[in-house]
């Protein structure tokens, strides 16, 4: 399991429309092959900041049964709209022995 985790600065005022798109987009991305779970979370310090909090079978599933399809590009044409810069995405694996 891999976890994707996607820093997304929305536009100032723009929050609450964000999250009706992404309500909106998220079976675009929950409904994809390999995607295990989706959590959108949004910051108490910093209102305009949401974290996207994505789990994959792999990085593979990620990238090829999503990045890769009109998937993405449905997702996007949906979200981007009210980004303030491009999302920061990385991904994570669980260190050994966890749980």
């Amino acid at each position: 399991m891999v976890l994707e985790i996607a820093q997304i600065d929305v536009q100032p005022g723009q929050e609450d429309a964000f999250a009706a798109a992404y309500a909106q987009a998220r079976p675009w991305l929950a409904n994809t092959d390999g995607c295990l779970t989706t959590r959108m979370t949004r910051g108490v310090e910093s209102p305009s900041r949401f974290v996207l909090l994505v789990e994959w079978e792999s990085v593979q599933a990620h990238e090829e049964n999503f990045r890769a399809t009109d998937r993405f590009t449905q997702w996007r044409t949906i979200l981007s709209p009210f980004f303030a810069k491009p999302p920061f995405v990385e991904h994570y694996t669980d260190l050994p022995g966890q749980g």
